[in-house]
């Protein structure tokens, strides 16, 4: 079968995408795979290194008011759909999968227009524009969230599959765990980031911890500060003539993630939707800091989802200072009771299997 793919921007449209891709290559050992994305986007980075055969089309997202960006917009809509036009004639997939952005608008919709069964995937608790416009066009829309449902025009087309997530994170042996991210397996150890990008908030508050040395002795810390934050809550240590003990590490990334999240008692992280799904999945308690300039405000409704499953405890980016943060890791790390608890109601609704569903649904809708 021939399969077409498409979700860019960021990796919270990527990531699901590659493991769609990742499990439909386990299931049928013939499958023809072409990934389509922008030239700009993240996509046209790791896509290939997947050695899934990459193609791009001209599209630009629509700026939110109207501005003279919105002609240039409307202009690469009308290329890309043209471009897709191409691509589906020339292609002549079995199947198209969009996972968000507004690269899979022109592909889905011309995958319609040719009548080619198509499927899309909703990360979020509050679905993209794209997404919503789209679930009018496609046979199948996969969910991660159940209350995302309701935010579709046709609620009966809608499956909640979980969040596609990356294979080895499950198979991850501890103790070689330890080892790889050099922490000790006797002290608890707290993991904080705030998306690939960092959060700026987040540091601030993680640097008044650091500073104030009330509880940080009590645990070991790998707090990451994103790239282009790096240097700067570096240069603030230094201002603050703060000599980082021995269980502290602060980095600008950690490619050794999936080994990290496998040992960590307590996350602190922005509320992503690949993040979620991963934490979920392993079972892992988690204080949330959404990011306040989503697109939709989404990723407060995914951290509001996982408080009142009381997975996590949710503070408002707003909100956050060094000393709430404390309290809040205060009062979850060191009450083995709550840390449990919470734990067994994050692992309660992790999704283990998403990849697996969402291959099933693309094997019912391409036989029909």
């Amino acid at each position: 079968m021939k399969y077409l793919i498409s979700g860019g921007g960021t990796g919270g449209h990527i990531y699901p995408a590659i493991a769609i891709a990742n499990e439909i290559k386990r299931n049928d050992k013939e499958a023809d795979i072409l990934y389509i994305g922008t030239k700009e986007g993240l996509e046209s980075k790791l896509v290939p290194k997947e050695g899934i055969n990459f193609e791009t089309i001209r599209v630009k997202g629509m700026p939110r008011r109207l501005n003279k960006e919105s002609f240039v917009a409307l202009k690469e809509l009308f290329l890309g759909l043209i471009d897709s036009n191409k691509i589906i004639k020339g292609f002549k997939p079995d199947i198209v999968i969009g996972t968000g952005g507004y690269v899979c608008g022109p592909i889905v919709y011309q995958a319609k227009r040719h009548k080619v069964p198509a499927l899309i995937h909703e990360q979020n608790a509050f679905p993209g524009v794209t997404n919503k416009i789209l679930s009018r066009y496609v046979d199948k829309v996969a969910v991660t969230f159940e209350e995302s449902t309701k935010y579709f025009k046709y609620p009966d087309r809608v499956v909640v599959t979980g969040n596609p997530i990356r294979r080895e994170l499950l198979q991850i042996d501890k103790t070689t765990a330890y080892k790889k991210i050099n922490v000790k397996p006797d002290l608890p150890m707290v993991l904080s980031f705030g998306g690939s990008g960092g959060q700026k908030k987040l540091n601030d508050a993680i640097l008044k911890i650091i500073k104030d040395n009330n509880i940080i002795k009590d645990f070991q810390l790998i707090h990451i500060t994103g790239d282009r934050l790096y240097k700067e809550f570096l240069n603030e240590l230094e201002g603050l003539n703060i000599q980082l003990s021995h269980n502290i590490k602060i980095l600008p990334y950690l490619y050794e993630m999936p080994y990290a999240l496998n040992i960590a008692d307590l996350v602190i992280a922005s509320a992503g939707a690949i993040t979620l799904a991963e934490i979920s999945a392993i079972g892992i308690p988690s204080i949330l800091v959404p990011k306040g300039y989503t697109a939709e405000n989404h990723q407060e409704y995914n951290a509001r989802s996982f408080e009142e499953d009381g997975a996590s405890l949710m503070i408002l980016e707003s909100e956050l200072n060094g000393k709430i943060l404390e309290n809040a890791i205060s009062n979850i790390l060191f009450n083995k009771d709550k840390l449990k608890t919470m734990a067994e109601n994050s692992k309660s609704i992790g999704k283990l299997d998403a990849s697996k569903e969402i291959y099933r649904i693309i094997e019912n809708i391409s036989l029909k």
